[in-house]
């Protein structure tokens, strides 16, 4: 085999032993909601509209288990989903787990990224979350994934940040030194590693950063085997991030985590240190944004092929003929106090609160303002907060 078969083949091994995600199996949809994976409000984030269509075709590239399948395929009722993965035992509990909760939209194939060409036609939306950092090539993977993504259809990609998992690094190589021979034994390796940090003093770096991190998810062994005795881990920050995303061919729409690189975040008590860092570029800046905060685990964010039309709704004309509707990922509603899309919490005004109990997708913006007190700035700060979503006249 070649070195490429060779890493995919451990790599399959890890997860036949080990299927991952470990998540519990419902008779039922998956609780809650992950805006990313909603086409209506993935595609609001990109481009500040309601997309055109709801019957797209979405790929699940590296499913796993399907605990991710089975959320597209849910909050997304007009959608066909493919999965895609290598493990022949995940995807057996990604069938099972889809089948039970009533996910009947979907179909699965065992195919690794690199054989992605082999399903056919395009993809509106490809979900490729925690994959191409344990590809032996993540350019070659991506690239692939790019020539499978339609024009105008988004890309969702996450993947691992090395400056927050840096202990974890260390782990991971103590490990493998211990076993020796045994490498690739991956009951072998979580056995290891579990004594390890029983052995370990309390106060000891990796064993306080593991407690302070991950102690919740690592009790069970699929996640400590994925995290600590993965055979094939590929770390980036942001500048080999970018020359990833660079190769793809494919444009950068923004990381879906935008809070994190607001650089006002880390420095707001020196504004004149925010004012010169302007002259940067925006590579510069979330290099610089991650140096001065070195948590990054991961790095989450959306690609998408041109050509993709983005809204602009300072035309007010425009904006009070647009028809408004509720954001699908947003819990508590109708409430002056809820969750928005982002699982964060919302607090309405009276008017703000009377605006969005009116918006049935049959009135648009002027219909509304109308019979409410809000003006039109008060409806460009719900559109900023994506609370709501705007179609086009």
């Amino acid at each position: 085999m070649s070195d490429s078969q060779t890493v995919s083949a451990a790599v399959a091994k890890l997860y036949n032993t080990y299927p991952f995600p470990p998540e519990a199996l419902l008779d039922e949809p998956p609780p809650g909601y992950n805006w990313r994976w909603n086409w209506l409000a993935a595609h609001n984030f990109c481009t500040g509209q309601k997309p055109q269509r709801q019957d797209i075709r979405i790929l699940d590239a590296g499913c796993g288990t399907g605990v991710g399948t089975e959320y597209l395929v849910h909050l997304n009722p007009q959608a066909s989903v493919v999965g895609i993965d290598l493990s022949t035992g995940a995807l057996a509990v990604a069938k099972e787990r889809c089948q039970r909760s009533g996910a009947n939209r979907v179909e699965f194939h065992h195919l690794s990224l690199f054989d992605v060409e082999q399903l056919p036609g395009e993809f509106d939306l490809i979900n490729c979350v925690g994959v191409l950092h344990h590809t032996p090539d993540p350019i070659r993977g991506i690239q692939a994934l790019a020539k499978k993504l339609a024009p105008g259809g988004l890309m969702h990609i996450f993947v691992y940040g090395e400056l927050g998992r840096w202990e974890i690094q260390l782990m991971q190589k103590a490990i493998a030194l211990i076993q020796g021979d045994k490498k690739g034994d991956y009951r072998d390796g979580v056995q290891v590693g579990r004594q390890i940090f029983a052995s370990l003093p309390e106060n000891n770096r990796i064993v306080k950063y593991d407690k302070q991190r991950w102690s919740l998810e690592n009790h069970k062994d699929e996640y400590f085997a994925d995290m600590y005795v993965h055979p094939q881990e590929i770390d980036y920050n942001i500048e080999t991030l970018f020359e990833l995303i660079d190769a793809s061919g494919l444009e950068f729409i923004g990381f879906s985590n935008p809070s994190f690189w607001n650089l006002e975040r880390l420095l707001g008590k020196a504004p004149e240190l925010v004012e010169r860092a302007k002259d940067l570029s925006d590579r510069q800046l979330y290099r610089l944004i991650e140096l001065l905060d070195p948590e990054v685990t991961h790095y989450e964010f959306f690609l998408s092929r041109p050509p993709l039309i983005k809204a602009d709704w300072t035309d007010d004309n425009a904006l009070l003929a647009a028809i408004p509707e509720l954001n699908p990922c947003i819990e508590g509603f109708p409430s002056q106090c809820f969750f928005n899309y982002d699982y964060q919490i919302v607090n309405l005004s009276v008017a703000e609160f009377e605006f969005m109990q009116r918006c049935d997708k049959n009135f648009t913006v002027a219909d509304i303002l109308a019979g409410v007190e809000l003006g039109l700035d008060g409806v460009k700060a719900l559109v900023q907060q994506q609370l709501i979503l705007l179609a086009p006249a």
